[in-house]
């Protein structure tokens, strides 16, 4: 008979997103004349930009001749992107990054989760908590933790509590770990790792042989130059480290899909005999083997972010949903609720009024205000008693959003 993989029942509840999602749903379809506001999912709204826009309608008009049709895209990506990544990126921060350690995809989440694969599974994990859920979730299904407890933790994971008292940044293991997730800017929290932060990760994973899986999806919303917007631009990084990038909140791809991850050569994990053996070698295999590589049409889109045009439209889009986050951190905190991050993110992290549990915030915020947000307990227990704001949304919206909030 065919068996299920067991850990997946190890995973207390369903994936937050869609829970969000059912609960919406419920309320929208006994209450069909409420305008619900959603700044829940961090889904953008605004329109991809015209000049990527025209030159995915350029790679798709020459996929319709003969003599300029492409097949199968490179495993890796396709050479103009990976280049254009690697100056646009990289080179401009002084970072030194090779073509070869680009590897283009369908979007950072997947690419965080499908990281996994290629490390052995008595490997111990660390996460800061709360945490994007991709994180915990796929390694609860790879088998490396046991059941989870009544604050929904998992046995076996070292997890890396991150509140008000310490800033929203996580203290380093008090042992050893072998691999390490962070995100910075930080999703839920907005809080953003700065240079003497991620220094002491970067020492701390030479010293014990580690290796962190650095999320940078929201690298673009960070406006002060003095803060890193690459875990490369400290020393020793490429030795341990490996670094995630979507297009999705900046160029607005979060319906075309397309992101890329950064697996330097130097980078090595561990056999079980003690000898050296290469993440990027084993990376590439995985990559060449179960995944086929992003349409051609879309990787021109992602290039044309890079040029002249296209960069200026993402600065603006950027800015645009950062005007956002700026406004409704003014308006919140005016309304007597303490806040944190929406500064160089386009997430602001809320304290829960009076104390209450998230997910009766959430209820109340969606019956009384008729506005979607996401309950903090669904990244983690250290999330609960805090609520995530998007700043994802129309301008109008989230001013509407503001006076149903101070009406509440």
């Amino acid at each position: 008979m065919a068996r299920i993989n067991e850990h997946y029942h190890k995973l207390a509840a369903g994936y937050l997103f869609p829970e969000i999602a059912r609960r919406t749903s419920a309320f929208t379809a006994a209450h069909p004349d409420a305008s619900v506001i959603r700044l829940g999912i961090g889904d953008v709204v605004k329109a991809i930009p015209r000049p990527i826009v025209d030159a995915m309608k350029e790679a798709m008009e020459e996929m319709g001749h003969d003599q300029s049709f492409e097949g199968y895209p490179p495993p890796f990506g396709q050479d103009f992107l990976r280049q254009a990544i690697v100056e646009g990126d990289y080179a401009s921060r002084g970072v030194e990054v090779d073509i070869e350690e680009i590897f283009v995809s369908d979007g950072s989440k997947c690419d965080s989760g499908n990281i996994q694969e290629i490390f052995g599974t008595d490997n111990t994990i660390a996460l800061t908590d709360p945490v994007y859920p991709v994180y915990c979730d796929s390694n609860v299904m790879a088998g490396r933790t046991g059941a989870a407890d009544d604050s929904g933790r998992y046995a076996g994971l070292a997890y890396l509590p991150c509140t008000a008292e310490n800033g929203f940044m996580p203290s380093l293991p008090e042992g050893h770990v072998d691999l390490i997730y962070l995100c910075s800017p930080n999703n839920p929290t907005g809080t953003v790792m700065d240079r003497d932060e991620l220094t002491k990760w970067v020492e701390y994973a030479r010293a014990e042989k580690a290796i962190i899986l650095f999320d940078a999806a929201y690298h673009a919303y960070i406006t002060d130059d003095t803060l890193p917007h690459s875990i490369f631009e400290i020393p020793g990084a490429r030795e341990v480290a490996i670094e995630f990038r979507s297009f999705s909140k900046n160029a607005g791809f979060t319906g075309i899909r397309c992101g890329f991850t950064v697996v330097p050569r130097e980078l090595q994990a561990y056999r079980a005999d003690g000898s050296t053996s290469s993440v990027h070698a084993a990376w590439s295999r995985r990559q060449s083997t179960k995944f086929n590589g992003v349409a051609y049409p879309v990787q021109r889109g992602a290039a044309a972010a890079y040029a002249p045009a296209g960069a200026a439209a993402i600065e603006e889009l950027v800015t645009y949903y950062l005007g956002n986050a700026a406004y409704m951190r003014e308006k919140l905190v005016g309304g007597g609720i303490e806040v944190f991050g929406g500064v160089h993110a386009p997430y602001l992290w809320l304290k829960t009024p009076a104390g209450g549990d998230s997910w009766t915030f959430f209820d109340d915020l969606l019956n009384k205000a008729h506005i979607v947000g996401t309950p903090g307990a669904g990244f983690g227990a250290a999330g609960e008693g805090y609520f995530r704001l998007s700043a994802f949304n129309h301008r109008e919206a989230v001013e509407e959003a503001m006076e149903r909030i101070a009406r509440l």
